[in-house]
């Protein structure tokens, strides 16, 4: 597993913990406010009990009260969007094979994204700026870490990267396990604009490099 995976993995987990004790903060903090206004409305009725009716005093109708000033909502929604962002479901049964050019290597380019655009990508138009590596991770893993190391790239502004998925050579059949895998999970991924598999210096068919959305910033590297 490489560094950056790894760093990524730590994310994932620390973020979801950090996700649930806010809700968890939230929740205590809603019992709390529903118990003190239930303690407030028993006083209330042990007060009229007690006291019996009451009537307002002469000259008190032109006095201002103020109402408090109610505590700072809670992002609540943002961690909920959050959550749901970090389990995005990449399903294996998505059917990729009518959107992939049918050429020796199977690229894939996004509905509008001119072929130019994959040809520049094989001869590496752009530099490569992050990689992934996918190597001795179960297939949930490799979903989860893909999923994630895409989006990071994304919101860093990365352009172009490469995620390396394996040949094979040490399954059973001598066939790739996770390399379909990769290309639907790929496909289904919005920043993703196209992919061809590496050139034989960057992994050749044991790789994909990945073209993405322009991202929010951009950083050195690349066309």
């Amino acid at each position: 597993m490489s560094a950056f995976q790894a760093r990524s993995l730590q994310d994932l987990h620390t973020l979801r913990k950090a996700l649930a004790d806010r809700a968890a903060r939230e929740a205590r903090l809603q019992q709390e406010r529903a118990e003190a206004e239930r303690r407030a409305r028993a006083e209330q009725n042990l007060f009229q009990t007690s006291v019996g009716p009451v009537q307002a005093l002469k000259g008190q109708h032109d006095r201002r009260w103020h109402t408090p000033q109610p505590p700072e909502p809670l992002p609540v929604q943002h961690w909920l969007d959050e959550e749901r962002v970090l389990r995005e479901a990449i399903s294996d049964e998505f059917d990729v094979s009518t959107l992939l050019d049918v050429d020796d290597q199977l690229s894939f380019r996004r509905p509008g994204i001119g072929r130019d655009v994959t040809h520049k990508l094989r001869a590496g138009h752009w530099s490569i700026q992050r990689q992934l590596d996918l190597h001795g991770l179960r297939t949930d893993e490799a979903r989860e870490a893909l999923g994630n190391f895409i989006r990071l790239a994304h919101r860093t502004g990365l352009r172009c990267v490469r995620v390396v998925h394996g040949k094979g050579l040490g399954s059973p059949g001598k066939t790739p396990v996770l390399k379909g895998r990769v290309q639907r999970w790929l496909v289904q991924k919005k920043e993703v604009l196209a992919f061809v598999q590496a050139r034989p210096a960057d992994g050749g068919a044991g790789a994909l490099v990945v073209l993405l959305q322009p991202g929010r910033r951009r950083l050195g590297g690349g066309a």
